[in-house]
């Protein structure tokens, strides 16, 4: 078998044009690194800027602050022409502790409305769930207007029964 003669190389052939493309190569892969690096830190730098905005928009929730009301509340009534009775504790769920501080100088306001509140049920409907709950939030209600009224703010949130027992 004959070998093949080689090719004459040409002058800008051979070990110089193989370094020159390993050159650009790295300097391509560097410039590609670095636009990844910069794409990478303005994504994360522009999602906190977002971030922060929203935050503050959005008002931090404060702890919850409860308020039991003692001693429970003793209602009697005529159900049947039998004698019935309802005791009940409440609590006061605030979430600012300087306007319940407010709404403590009413205490005998606040308790003589829910005594007048409860004593006008009908015990009947208070046997129900739907008509303890309507209760609770008539009691809230109540409890919101009066605040509103003696300190200027609504204290409460909510008004809690945290013990009901119908006798």
């Amino acid at each position: 078998m004959a070998k093949k003669p080689k090719a004459a190389k040409a002058p800008g052939d051979g070990n110089g044009g193989g370094k020159l493309k390993l050159i650009i190569l790295g300097v391509v892969a560097l410039l590609l690194v670095a636009g990844i690096s910069v794409a990478v830190t303005w994504f994360l730098l522009s999602k906190d800027s977002d971030a922060e905005p929203d935050q503050a928009a959005a008002p931090v929730a404060q702890p919850a602050i409860y308020e039991a009301l003692a001693p429970a509340f003793v209602i009697n009534y005529r159900h049947d022409n039998r004698p019935r009775y309802m005791q009940v504790s409440v609590a006061l769920m605030s979430r600012d502790q300087k306007s319940l501080d407010a709404l403590k100088t009413h205490m005998p306001l606040l308790r003589n409305r829910l005594v007048m509140l409860f004593s006008s049920q009908d015990f009947a409907q208070l046997m129900t769930p739907v008509g303890k709950e309507m209760l609770r939030q008539q009691a809230t209600a109540s409890v919101q207007e009066l605040a509103q009224q003696e300190t200027g703010q609504l204290a409460i949130e909510q008004v809690l029964f945290t013990n009901f027992v119908l006798q």
